[in-house]
């Protein structure tokens, strides 16, 4: 028989192939690499464009808001203590959604409250365009949406102008070196407690239990007053309407695993 030599044995990542049992391989990799590479190029690049699109038409959006970072710190945005004045033209309560992503939760409880005014924030405007779009759409004059970093809030806000804060469905960075990103932690509150009214509500929902603990163990620990908690909305009775009518799409696909819904409402003191 006779000795293969190095030259009849191809290398491929981390396999061997004979060149004489496996010669067409090679190519087959080769063009299933480069369809893979060139299909998810292709991916990408649609998805830029419907960003850019989504981007162009934010800027067209009589409810979309996007003021720099160097117009807030220098307090340089109009509607800082003018929101209901300018934009909205009533008196209504004032509520905000943080962290907003698609805005679902901001319109529909702007459907379920023409009495209140509702702002939506988040830095991504390619996710909130789809909100906006919807309220332009369904002639909802109470719903707006602003891009910004939620730590800039007290830049966007006056003192004392906000009735109502709702945090949904937020990253709960479990981690302990991301406790400053959590948005419920010590400093988030500070900022959220100075553009609130001095009865002001904060709300949170998340799917996360660790949130919810982390959150109500701060809460009791700086004297905070929890107003209610439930660690299972869809179970337990007595939880508000406003927080079980209402899911969005990520929502009910937690519930559709089985994972609980956790709420609690409280006052920042």
């Amino acid at each position: 028989m006779k000795k293969k030599s190095k030259k009849d044995t191809a290398t491929i990542g981390h396999a061997n192939f004979d060149k004489n049992k496996d010669k067409d391989i090679t190519p087959c990799i080769y063009f299933l690499n480069f369809t893979e590479l060139y299909f998810n190029c292709k991916i990408n690049s649609v998805g830029s464009k419907n960003k850019l699109k989504r981007f162009r038409e934010n800027e067209t959006f009589a409810n979309v808001f996007q003021p720099s970072r160097d117009e807030l710190v220098n307090n340089q945005f109009d509607l800082k203590g003018n929101w209901n004045k300018i934009f909205f033209k009533n008196s209504n309560p004032l509520v905000l959604e943080l962290g907003c992503g698609k805005g679902e939760y901001s319109v529909a409880l702007a459907k379920k409250y023409p009495n209140k005014n509702f702002i939506g924030i988040d830095i991504k405007g390619a996710r909130f365009w789809r909100g906006a779009k919807t309220a332009l759409e369904d002639n909802l004059p109470n719903v707006a949406f602003m891009r910004s970093q939620i730590e800039l809030i007290d830049h966007a806000f006056a003192a004392g102008e906000v009735d109502e804060i709702w945090i949904t469905f937020p990253d709960p960075q479990i981690k302990y070196k991301r406790t400053k990103h959590r948005m419920t932690n010590s400093e988030f509150l500070k900022r959220y407690k100075t553009v609130l009214k001095p009865d002001g509500v904060m709300n949170l929902k998340t799917d996360s239990e660790f949130m919810h603990g982390y959150t109500l163990g701060l809460l009791h620990g700086e004297g905070h007053e929890v107003l209610y908690a439930n660690h299972n909305v869809y179970k337990q009775e007595g939880s508000p309407e406003e927080v079980t009518s209402i899911q969005t799409y990520y929502e009910s696909q937690y519930l559709e695993q089985n994972k609980p819904i956790t709420y609690i409402r409280f006052k920042i003191k």
